[in-house]
């Protein structure tokens, strides 16, 4: 009996009743600890983000750990790591720090790791972005090729990029995301600079085919890795900073992709031949390093390259292992290179329960796509130049912009560009995800970034041929400019998966939809609807009005489901629920003792 065992009034943590109140609980279970038990803390990370000096309610040499099934010997053994759980040697559930000491560790974590993860995605968008800019230096005329032909080559690129992503994921759960994740980016650099070559409808369709399935499934593959060093309420503001870098990459990119189009006749080569070989050779020079650099794992570190004492010392690993592992315990049932078998791939992919998440990854980014793809050859039908549009198309840049009546020079724009919009725009990613974990809601977010484009696509399909170039400008990047929600939805993914197994391929899933979506995107705005679009858009605001649906439903569903699994649960007694945790076969997000995030 617990009551023989324990303290005779079973400890219910405020903690634990605050989180699963809002459903962000890994566990449904009271915890019964005993008088011994090394103290834990009593105050929640949710509202504390990493980016501070420290919690202003705290003190900072108070004890951080969280309260987790560890903490009950009953119920700590049907939790316990696997065997062969990489990090299985720093696994101590009587491991204590302060938050001190957890600020100083995830901030080196950020350095060591957050930051060069956005380097090695900003090579992938290097990558895979150029084709816009490289559509600035005539591209499609010098080989002859139709709006049709770029939109098909766009397909074919997220065709291939979709296949692939489940492949990859089950690649790096073999190698390891610190061996595959190298192989990728040089591999696709390769691609990229072979593009300097392409003379042909042919070798630019096989291109696009070779760059998708070489860059599909990076960012699963590099979501999996973040997730062995951060918890669950860090992950989604991290991956913002992730797609932060994008931005990033984007107006790099763009300033190369100016310099580099004026080497146009050097060689006897047009300046997009130029953009793609050298921004190839620069991304495959990031793979390389990458090789050097990647850790396996937190305690993995050591090696002549990082140096050998590695980044974190003994205490820090622990620090680092222990609270992922109290945060998800699902975190240490599969080692690092343990390969996905194929019953365990099936089990994850007809889970239902994320399929509401796929869905949303199908549709949520189709309003504002076509727009992002066409801006090049937006500003070039308004009468801009090569190198104008190459500047206006840096992406998202003009929020902040103040447009007067009549045309702006050029030069004005480019150096509002480079003085204050760029900190803004990098900040609105940042913000959504900050807010979206600072209230434990997902739903509510995603709906209100669907209002904002919906606001906007209404007024550009009333739009006529007389209407102003620059209303047309504001409008479309103002679309662009919305708030984004990816790195939400990918944690959100993450989050409601709850085992390593399920996560591995769920991430791959809720991707696959993302570039479905974009396959349906590529094929909205069409030929025989340019250069208004009015049928495309038409197409954009339905789907738009569809997607307000399905984020209320995706919310409705989870809440439904929670309160079926606390409806079961608070029918229990304590004993029932530790029979249930040691002898259920339920597995994942299935278990009855887990509620979903919404």
């Amino acid at each position: 009996m617990v009551d023989e065992k324990f303290k005779t009034e079973s400890i219910k943590l405020e903690v634990l009743e605050k989180r699963d109140s809002s459903g962000s609980s890994e566990s449904a279970l009271d915890l019964n600890i005993p008088d011994y038990w090394p103290q834990l803390s009593a105050d929640t990370p949710g509202s504390y983000y990493f980016w501070n000096k420290g919690p202003s309610d705290r003190d900072l040499d108070s004890i951080a750990t969280q309260p987790s099934v560890f903490d009950d010997p009953d119920k700590a053994q049907l939790y316990q790591p696997h065997p062969k759980y990489e990090n299985l040697h720093r696994f101590d559930p009587k491991e204590r720090w302060t938050w001190r000491e957890e600020i100083s560790v995830v901030r080196k974590i950020d350095v060591r790791i957050m930051i060069w993860v956005c380097i090695m995605f900003m090579a992938l968008e290097i990558d895979r972005g150029n084709l816009s800019q490289a559509l600035a230096d005539n591209m499609l005329d010098d080989l002859k090729l139709s709006t049709n032909d770029y939109n098909n080559g766009n397909t074919i690129f997220k065709l291939c990029f979709l296949v692939a992503e489940v492949p990859s994921q089950l690649v790096s759960k073999k190698l390891g995301a610190d061996v595959w994740i190298p192989i990728q980016i040089i591999a696709w650099s390769a691609v990229s600079m072979a593009q300097f070559a392409i003379d042909s409808k042919a070798s630019f369709y096989v291109t696009r085919a070779l760059l998708g399935a070489l860059q599909g499934g990076f960012i699963a593959d590099v979501c999996l890795y973040l997730s062995y060093f951060y918890t669950a309420i860090e992950l989604p503001v991290r991956l913002a900073y992730f797609w932060t870098a994008m931005t990033l990459a984007d107006i790099v990119s763009s300033f190369m992709a100016f310099g580099i189009l004026h080497m146009r006749g050097v060689g006897g080569r047009a300046g997009w031949q130029w953009l793609f070989m050298i921004e190839g050779a620069v991304t495959a020079l990031i793979g390389i390093f990458a090789f050097l650099y990647l850790p396996a794992s937190p305690t993995a570190t050591k090696s002549w390259f990082r140096g050998r004492n590695g980044w974190f010392n003994e205490k820090e690993e622990k620090l680092i292992v222990n609270r992922a592992l109290r945060d998800d315990p699902s975190k240490g049932d599969m080692h690092n290179r343990q390969a996905i078998d194929w019953k365990m791939f099936w089990k994850s992919v007809t889970d239902y329960d994320l399929w509401p998440i796929y869905i949303i990854g199908l549709t949520f980014t189709i309003p504002s796509t076509p727009e992002s793809n066409y801006l090049t050859l937006t500003l070039r039908s308004l009468g801009f130049s090569t190198f104008q549009t190459t500047l206006m198309g840096l992406p998202y840049q003009v929020l902040h912009l103040v447009f007067v009546s009549y045309p702006t020079p050029i030069s004005l724009i480019s150096d509002l560009y480079l003085t204050n919009i760029t900190i803004i725009l990098l900040s609105k990613l940042l913000i959504v995800s900050y807010m979206s974990q600072r209230f434990n809601e997902r739903s509510y977010h995603g709906l209100m970034c669907q209002v904002w484009v919906l606001v906007l696509l209404i007024p550009l399909r009333t739009f006529s041929e007389s209407t102003s170039k620059w209303a047309k400008y504001i409008v479309t990047t103002l679309i662009l400019c919305g708030p984004y929600t990816h790195a939400i939805q990918v944690g959100w993914t993450s989050r409601n998966s709850n085992s390593v197994r399920t996560r591995t391929v769920s991430a791959a899933m809720y991707n696959m939809f993302c570039q479905l979506g974009g396959i349906i995107s590529n094929n909205i705005y069409r030929a025989d609807d340019k250069p208004l679009y009015r049928r495309g858009n038409s197409v954009l605001i339905a789907i738009n009005c569809m997607n307000l649906v399905i984020y209320l439903g995706t919310k409705f569903y989870y809440i439904y489901r929670n309160k079926q699994r606390d409806a079961k649960w608070k029918r229990m007694t304590i004993e029932e629920r530790l029979a249930y945790i040691s002898t259920t076969t339920d597995e994942g997000n299935k278990r009855l003792d887990f509620r979903f995030a919404h």
